[in-house]
């Protein structure tokens, strides 16, 4: 079994703890994470090192950062969505044994029509082409991360409270839609049909407590990929951690040795 995770863990310095005790129990082939927070002169490449894996990182100062964690050695492919001058740290490509993995961290938006908004739906339109050439390159293809974006109402706690709201504006679920058309599916949607699954949940209002959470961390796999995959899931447990990320990780299981 390959099993593959995504987990936007809000600052890796106060999060490492959480994250090499999470891999230590959960053995995952490859973890994606997001947010980092850290320049890579400060990323703690011999911790993860020291507990067996490999990995590929970029990161900038307090904002953003995305790294890849995996068993096998780390090919990295890129660190950034070609021909986009973007100075934001939210891709990496890498391959590992023969599938690709894609971890992105997309913009949040901030609020409908906001220059943030608009620079959302650009990245966008960046990341698509980016998406095509990996797939002619290479049909194991996995797109994880943290997407900002709920792709249905049965994806957040109260629709109507989040009616013309960032996150659930159908210009980003269209893009979503995107995401999916040419033989992509969301993992989590082909083991799972029912609402009220999250992967994250404001600090604030205790909303963990009161389970008013959205799903926007996905797991997208490629044709190849979603035919051989046998669960996708949610796990909450380190949400309930002392201080812990406000996301959870999201877990894939493939059918590959």
């Amino acid at each position: 079994m390959f099993k593959v995770a995504t987990w936007n863990v809000n600052s890796l310095k106060v999060r490492l703890p959480h994250v090499i005790a999470w891999m230590e129990k959960e053995n995952p082939d490859v973890l994606a994470l997001q947010e980092t927070k850290s320049i890579d002169e400060n990323f703690p490449a011999d911790v993860i090192k020291k507990a067996g894996y490999h990995v590929s990182f970029v990161g900038q100062k307090t904002y953003n950062g995305v790294a890849t964690i995996s068993k096998l050695p780390i090919i990295t492919i890129s660190k950034s969505l070609p021909n986009y001058d973007d100075k934001q740290k939210r891709v990496l490509a890498i391959k590992t044994d023969d599938i690709t993995i894609l971890n992105i961290y997309v913009p949040n938006g901030s609020e409908v029509n906001s220059e943030k908004y608009k620079y959302k739906l650009e990245w966008f339109s960046k990341l698509h082409p980016f998406i095509n050439e990996l797939k002619k390159e290479n049909s194991k293809l996995i797109i994880l991360g943290d997407f900002n974006i709920a792709p249905e109402d049965r994806d957040v706690h109260s629709p109507e409270e989040w009616e013309g709201c960032v996150l659930v504006s159908k210009p980003e679920r269209d893009e979503f839609k995107k995401l999916l058309s040419d033989d992509m599916s969301d993992c989590f949607r082909i083991c799972n049909k029912e609402a009220g699954h999250y992967s994250w949940w404001d600090y604030r209002a205790a909303s963990f407590r009161r389970d008013r959470g959205v799903r926007i961390d996905h797991i997208i796999a490629s044709k190849e990929m979603t035919k051989i995959c046998r669960a996708c899931y949610i796990d909450k447990e380190p949400r309930k951690l002392e201080r812990p990320s406000d996301h959870t990780p999201v877990v894939a299981e493939f059918d590959i040795e």
